[in-house]
């Protein structure tokens, strides 16, 4: 296949930008120029890449060759800075994918250090979706449950994540006066992330074999935090989030919520994955996300 950087490099825009327009305006070129150049790489590849939509979105056929383009974009801004240190150039862009739960507990806090020197392009999932994005070539490394490599990709396991079922002290006094048995949670509301979140019915199962209870979809972090403080329902929340004690304060203004089942852990094992390539800007990122779960995580046993 016959390709040239711009080519690969507009490939990359169109789909990080979602549009032939977008991408014209982040390459200062014009859309016609993005078209052609699309094109061009299309007949190299002798498929169809992209499909022209919005936004636009990768084929099948276009997944190995926009991680080819990330790739490749990767090496050459790496080496550039290499061979001249001094100069500013281009700041690299690091696209990766993190669990919406680890970004709001321990991933900021890892990453921060690196702000001033690379680029972030966070693309935030569940955890056992995370990896779709890396074999799709819209990120370079993902904080997955999969510990099963994707293809062309190498695993470091990071640590266990614990979920402890968690209400305000309201709620708790409401529903689960005599502790969670299983008509308890059958009746009392749940609080969901979205319909692919399996943790709060994984702690169901443990107790009883079909539970239907009344569910509340709330698909953020933050606000899924603040929706078991203010006694919309349980929620399984990470370790990191949970208070210690009943007596905490619960308004919903952070974290702070405290489990009614301490002994109720459900426990997700989390894995950095990565493409293998040679690259200092994605093993940075790699050294500080591993680093900063060795001290927020439980040890995998």
């Amino acid at each position: 296949m016959d390709v040239d950087l711009g080519q690969l490099r507009t490939l990359v825009a169109v789909i990080d930008e979602g549009s032939l327009e977008a991408a014209a305006r982040r390459l200062h070129v014009t859309p016609s120029a993005v078209s052609q150049r699309l094109r061009a790489l299309e007949v190299a590849a002798g498929r169809v890449l992209v499909q022209r939509g919005r936004p636009a979105t990768v084929t099948a056929a276009g997944e190995p060759v926009l991680r080819l383009a990330r790739q490749v974009g990767l090496l050459v801004d790496d080496t550039s800075r290499q061979l001249d240190p001094v100069s500013p150039g281009r700041t690299p862009v690091v696209p990766i994918a993190v669990n919406a739960d680890s970004l709001a507990t321990w991933v900021l806090p890892a990453l921060a250090p690196l702000a001033g020197e690379l680029r972030f392009d966070l693309h935030s999932s569940d955890q056992t979706h995370t990896s779709a994005l890396l074999r799709a070539g819209t990120v370079m490394g993902a904080v997955t449950s999969d510990a099963e490599p994707v293809a062309g990709c190498r695993v470091t396991p990071l640590g266990r994540m614990s979920y402890l079922p968690c209400a305000a002290p309201v709620f708790i006094d409401r529903w689960f006066p005599d502790g969670p048995d299983a008509a308890a949670l059958q009746r009392a509301p749940v609080v969901v992330f979205d319909r692919r979140d399996d943790l709060q019915h994984a702690y169901l199962r443990r107790h009883l074999p079909a539970a239907d209870p009344p569910i509340h979809y709330v698909p953020s972090s933050a606000d899924f935090v603040t929706a078991v403080a203010l006694g919309f329902g349980w929620g399984m929340l990470p370790e990191l989030q949970c208070a210690d004690d009943r007596s905490a304060p619960s308004t919903g203004d952070g974290p702070g919520v405290p489990s009614f089942d301490p002994a109720g852990a459900v426990d997700v094992d989390l894995y950095w994955q990565q493409w293998r390539l040679e690259a200092g800007p994605l093993d940075r990122v790699a050294r500080a996300l591993v680093d900063a779960a060795r001290t927020r995580l439980h040890r995998s046993q």
